[in-house]
């Protein structure tokens, strides 16, 4: 089959196309036919700079996939050849990835695809989904009623997270920026911050009787999270994706701190099942027509990898940026 590999870390100079074995599904997994997959910010730091996880770098990265089962394993009941599945299963810890014809991937890890998507839809939701899922629902037990705040109205995790939030029944308030304020305004926040001209007091007091959020999840993070922390009241929750440096304000107000990592059991192999069973109520509620994800206009195959890594450290992207075979 062929694929676009890496032999070393680096600009996106590094991809390069090459033939390797097909895979062969083995127990426990299955060998899917790629057709889509998309670019999260974790591909461009695994190709380019050392991580925790660069020691077991595999060849071909990528881990969101959305294709059809071209052979199953021992012990895979739940899924047959021919199945539209979806899920992120690759692309670190020297499992190869969806810059390929096809991938091998551990079926606890995937799901049926949701029905009503494209596979170019499809796969820009697995990373983002799964994320938005264990902040609001398994860390910070978002329920109706409660005064949410999100950051990134149209961010790759915070579109997902804003659509969860309102399935979930929260009043949801969330930060954007003023170029994407038309696109902003679909995606169902019950309030709009304009973070470039509204301070976090102006909001908090606007949207809480300046008494704070009950619930934050932060997925831009960095300098970011001190807004968090002051927007959150107290005994609050806060939820990030990345480390904090300073977890005085956790402290000083009392909060439920949370950080989400996705990537933990690809990387330790635990709780993969977790995954798909994330992604099957993904589906269920994509079907429903309650989350919808947003696709940036690029037209990329895997084969342009390369420029749409580019693409996305321009930040000129709107929505994920996905890639078909």
């Amino acid at each position: 089959m062929k694929a676009m590999i890496i032999k070393e870390i680096g600009s996106t100079d590094v991809f390069q196309l090459s033939e390797k074995p097909k895979p062969v599904a083995r127990p426990g997994h299955m060998v899917v036919e790629v057709k889509a997959t998309s670019v999260n910010p974790i591909d461009m730091m695994l190709r380019s700079i050392e991580l925790p996880w660069s020691k077991n770098l595999p060849e071909v990265l990528h881990g969101d996939v959305a294709g059809i089962i071209t052979e199953v394993g021992a012990g895979v009941t739940n899924f047959n050849v021919g199945d539209e599945v979806y899920g992120m299963a690759g692309g670190i810890n020297g499992v190869d990835g969806a810059l390929a014809e096809f991938m091998l991937v551990d079926a606890r890890l995937m799901a049926q695809k949701p029905k009503t998507l494209t596979m170019k839809q499809a796969a820009a939701l697995p990373l983002v989904a799964i994320t938005s899922y264990e902040a609001l629902v398994d860390k910070m037990n978002v329920k109706p009623g409660d005064n949410v705040l999100i950051h990134g109205t149209t961010g790759g995790v915070g579109h997902i997270a804003v659509q969860l939030a309102k399935v979930l029944g929260a009043n949801v308030t969330s930060t954007y920026s003023p170029a994407h304020e038309a696109l902003a305004k679909t995606v169902g926040a019950d309030n709009l911050v304009d973070y470039t001209t509204e301070s976090v007091s102006d909001y908090v007091q606007k949207y809480t009787n300046g008494a704070g959020f009950d619930k934050v999840f932060d997925p831009v993070a960095g300098d970011n999270i001190e807004k968090s922390f002051e927007a959150a009241r107290f005994n609050g929750h806060v939820t990030t994706t990345l480390p904090i440096a300073d977890p005085l304000q956790v402290a000083l107000k009392s909060l439920s701190f949370h950080s989400v990592l996705m990537l933990i059991p690809l990387y330790h192999g635990i709780n993969h099942a977790s995954h798909g069973r994330i992604l099957t109520e993904i589906a269920e509620l994509v079907d429903a027509g309650k989350i919808t994800p947003i696709i940036d206009e690029s037209d990329f195959s895997i084969w342009d990898v390369a420029k749409a890594h580019d693409l996305l450290a321009s930040g000129k992207a709107v929505g994920k940026i996905t890639l078909t075979v």
